[in-house]
């Protein structure tokens, strides 16, 4: 299983990006599909998964400001990014469980600055 990420980029405070992930390869059933990040100097964090049937869990503090969504018909996981902010500011990795392998994806930057 191959995971591909886009999206990422520099953008201004208040802000919005959209990243997006593919998986291709040999997939029978996604079980989870999340987005981590890792800013310089702290570790890698949830930020947003999609379990099973549809459950959705988010950090504290990326509530009300991202969304997280999947294309099956894609196997593509979404975050649409609003309202960002300095501290949201770090390398954004996806990634996907099938059966019970995880897998991830090889991280994109986004970067917060006035």
């Amino acid at each position: 299983v191959q995971l591909q990420a886009s999206g990422g980029g520099l953008v201004q405070p208040g802000g919005s990006l959209r990243l997006a992930c593919a998986a291709s390869g040999r997939i029978l059933s996604i079980n989870v599909m999340a987005w981590h990040r890792q800013a310089p100097g702290k570790q890698r964090e949830l930020v947003a998964a999609i379990v099973g049937g549809g459950t959705i869990n988010y950090a504290d503090s990326v509530k009300d400001r991202f969304t997280i969504s999947r294309d099956n018909a894609k196997n593509t996981v979404y975050l649409q990014m609003n309202s960002l902010k300095p501290e949201d500011t770090a390398v954004y990795y996806c990634n996907v469980k099938v059966g019970s392998v995880t897998y991830w994806g090889q991280g994109t930057q986004v970067t917060v600055s006035s």
